[in-house]
């Protein structure tokens, strides 16, 4: 409803515009009507006004008067005047003033309504350009956030670093740069607290505070990687040391600490590929180096360490005996490898080496859709036994004593033949997602009644068939939106959707996002 003030010195004239224009019809709503210029302007001092429709020719204040001090409070105001006086001198007036219109008593209804039309359509057009600059304004910060990453990552083409260049003032900054990347350490909980975090809550502090502290060192360039990470561009005149004292500063007394890792200093656009890819590098050592510090490149990979890297085919070739049960294998593989570890510079090194080794063996059993604590009967709050180890040789005892039992676990699973059945038919249902699958089909398929068979499926997989392809459909549409530019009906299509809305309901069900809240959230 556009908001409007009536001001006619004749009260006859003033209730009759009051009650006779269909204020409601118009999307019009008359805030106040008062016979005085005077009484006009305090209004107007005192809440937004969007047309005045004003007399021209009142005692003490005039209406050309009460318009001339109404435009300088709100240059967008609208005025209609209305006036008994044929003087080309008022009209000559009214029109200096921008007036919309200009209404001659006695007043024609019909005529004060059009130019009421008329106002409404020019208020709705400039509500939509308000809009438009409005969506602009907030599509630039991640327009220039997208394109950042993309020259860090170097696919950035060159009419978008033109943009850059010259919109974004990229042009301005002072070589060299470092390329930093800030990441987000997980929550830091102290033992035996059972204090319960508001992840939400918690990882809003972190940007806000993130972001003022870029305010004020004045880096201008900045971009958001990913949920965790910011990568910056750090000007000669700022460097990674003074960013963590501020960072730290900032977060002390919260459960957070930021890990940096920089690349080396390069002179130009070009080459903040080459020292993003660094920085990355950098935080891989976070697992060695510790949270909350500084980890520069040349400095990771002068370090007498294990490159983390390097680790996986170790860890490949542990993890491929440990499902094999060759337990002979398995102790000379862990041996290799901590054998290795003893090149680490520090005990709490080694702590972190451990614990690292079995997030690696957890995510590994994962794709085998198998859970490590739940194999060992043991919560992630029970790695704190390793912090009680005061030799790299207890530490590797017991691991060893870990992944012996594991591979025991899955060797039993293994001779199952309920779960080499339900193997097959995992592996079967992953490569059908597009179908309408149904558990009957399985059945079918399988020579099993579908009771039968769901029964099984539910006692090895700890869920009933239909809401583990509800699971497997909505992670893949998950990584579709992610990691493709395919359209929404396209993704549901692709993993059995026929019908759109249910498709849309079943993700918003499992993400609390729709998929085009998900996809502008990532």
């Amino acid at each position: 409803m556009y908001r409007v003030l009536l001001v006619d010195d004749e009260i006859l004239d003033l209730k009759g515009m009051q009650t006779f224009i269909p204020w409601e019809e118009l999307g019009m709503e008359v805030v106040a009507a008062v016979s005085s210029g005077f009484a006009a302007s305090e209004i107007l001092d005192q809440q937004p006004v969007d047309i005045l429709v004003t007399d021209v020719h009142m005692p003490n204040m005039s209406g050309l008067e009460l318009a001339r001090k109404a435009l300088d409070k709100n240059d967008k105001l609208k005025i209609i005047f209305v006036s008994g006086y044929q003087d080309f001198h008022y009209v000559k007036q009214a029109l200096s003033l921008n007036a919309c219109s200009y209404v001659l008593k006695p007043m024609d209804d019909n005529e004060l309504i059009e130019s009421l039309k008329k106002l409404r359509e020019e208020l709705n057009e400039d509500r939509k350009r308000l809009e438009t600059e409005q969506q602009y304004k907030r599509m630039v910060p991640l327009i220039k956030n997208e394109y950042l990453v993309q020259l860090l990552e170097g696919v950035l083409s060159s009419e978008a670093l033109g943009v850059l260049l010259e919109e974004y003032k990229l042009n301005e900054t002072n070589w060299p740069v470092y390329v930093v990347i800030a990441e987000r350490d997980d929550w830091k909980i102290k033992r035996g607290s059972e204090e319960v975090i508001d992840e939400t809550e918690m990882s809003g502090v972190f940007w806000n505070k993130l972001f003022s502290t870029c305010h004020r060192l004045e880096i201008q360039q900045y971009c958001r990687l990913n949920d965790k990470r910011l990568g910056l561009l750090l000007e000669s005149s700022l460097n990674p040391e003074r960013l963590h004292e501020e960072l730290s500063r900032e977060f002390e007394g919260l459960p957070i600490t930021v890990t940096l890792g920089a690349g080396d200093q390069v002179t130009g656009v070009l080459f903040l590929k080459e020292s993003y890819r660094q920085a990355k590098a950098a935080l891989d050592y976070k697992m060695f180096n510790g949270k909350g510090t500084i980890i520069h490149y040349q400095q990771a990979q002068s370090a007498r360490m294990i490159d983390v890297q390097n680790l996986d085919i170790q860890l490949d070739a542990l993890f491929e005996a440990m499902t094999n049960y060759d337990l002979v294998r398995v102790h000379d593989e862990l041996h290799k490898l901590y054998g290795l570890a003893i090149t680490m510079r520090s005990k709490y090194t080694i702590h972190n080496f451990t614990i690292f080794l079995l997030m690696k063996l957890d995510a590994y059993l994962q794709k085998m859709n198998e859970d490590l604590f739940q194999l060992l009967n043991m919560d992630i709050n029970s790695l704190d036994i390793v912090l009680q180890y005061e030799t790299i040789g207890e530490i590797h005892s017991w691991l060893q004593y870990q992944v012996y039992e594991l591979s025991e676990l899955l060797h039993s699973r293994k001779q199952k033949k309920n779960w080499k059945l339900v193997r097959d038919i995992v592996n079967d249902v992953q490569q059908r997602l597009h179908e309408n699958i149904s558990l009957k089909d399985i059945a079918e398929q399988y020579s099993f009644s579908p009771n039968y068979l769901g029964q099984i499926f539910k006692e090895e997989m700890n869920t009933n068939f239909s809401d583990y392809i509800t699971t497997l459909r909505m992670e893949k549409a998950g990584d579709l939106l992610l990691n493709t530019n395919l359209k929404v009906y396209e993704i549901a299509n692709l993993i059995g959707y026929r019908y759109l809305p249910y498709f849309s309901r079943q993700f918003k069900d499992y993400y609390a996002k729709t998929p085009l809240e998900y996809r502008r959230n990532l």
